[in-house]
């Protein structure tokens, strides 16, 4: 038993075929196109190398926004709405095909290690989000979580949380990539730009636990500290949910996918 997935990010699009137990068997990765029609056909000639896997179904991750498993739109492809991508699959696989947010799928595995509900944040480009209590979205709350496009007075603008801090915002500010950013004072930057977003997400949810994801994940021990002390002051009221890094920043989705297919082609 063999399960397909297909993560496509706005860099690159990867594709793996796993067993049962979530061994990785095969996997293939291409740089996304810019335009929809070179996707389609780029995906098509990459998912021909798997035409002999006879999957139980396969999983497609987008960062954008699935209403009743159609992909409407694509968060970092604008001109990509409701794109064919189903029609693609269909010409060499006659299995399920099942279509989700990126973000949620990593909150699908993240949250297998953490009692309650999971909100899983991945800073990267933008910000995503997923909530799900024990590999389960919790709907509809996690299809309409779009953290990263709430808007937030800061330094006298406003922005959404994501032009504040995602990676792709503390990039353009710092002048290095995420991961290399060094320095108490930055650490304390990062941590109120987060903050920001996180007290609003804690007051409407209500998580038990917040998992940070992406490349910031990898820095996570630097910056905690001081972000749990701005959240105490903040919602000094409030009981606050614990506050991780992943267990996967860079394979939370793709496991995610795994467990996600897993559960649909039982049923579940």
């Amino acid at each position: 038993m063999s399960y397909l997935s297909i993560d496509i990010g706005g860099t690159k699009t990867l594709i793996a075929c796993m067993s049962d137990k979530g061994r990785l068997s095969r996997r293939d990765k291409f740089s996304t196109p810019t335009g929809l029609r070179d996707f389609l056909n780029t995906l098509f000639t990459h998912l021909k190398q798997f035409h002999n896997v006879s999957p139980e179904c396969i999983v497609v991750a987008i960062p954008g926004v699935v209403k009743n498993n159609i992909p409407e739109s694509f968060g970092n492809r604008p001109s990509w709405h409701n794109p064919p991508i189903e029609n693609v699959i269909k010409k060499l696989f006659s299995c399920p095909v099942y279509f989700e947010n990126d973000a949620s799928l990593g909150a699908v595995y993240e949250s297998k290690f953490y009692s309650g509900r999971t909100i899983y944040l991945t800073f990267s480009t933008g910000i995503g989000g997923g909530i799900a209590e024990k590999t389960k979205l919790i709907e509809p709350n996690s299809s309409n979580f779009e953290p990263g496009h709430r808007f937030y007075t800061y330094e006298g603008q406003k922005l959404e949380w994501e032009d504040i801090a995602s990676c792709k915002a503390l990039e353009a500010h710092y002048g290095v990539i995420a991961t290399s950013i060094r320095g108490k004072a930055k650490y304390q930057d990062i941590a109120a730009r987060i903050c920001l977003g996180l007290v609003d997400i804690i007051k409407d949810e209500r998580p038990d636990t917040i998992v940070i994801g992406g490349p910031l994940a990898l820095r996570f021990r630097h910056y905690s500290r001081f972000l749990k002390q701005l959240l105490k002051a903040e919602l000094s009221d409030t009981k606050l949910p614990r506050i991780r890094p992943a267990k996967s920043p860079k394979e939370a989705v793709t496991h995610g996918m795994h467990l996600y297919a897993k559960e649909k082609s039982r049923g579940v």
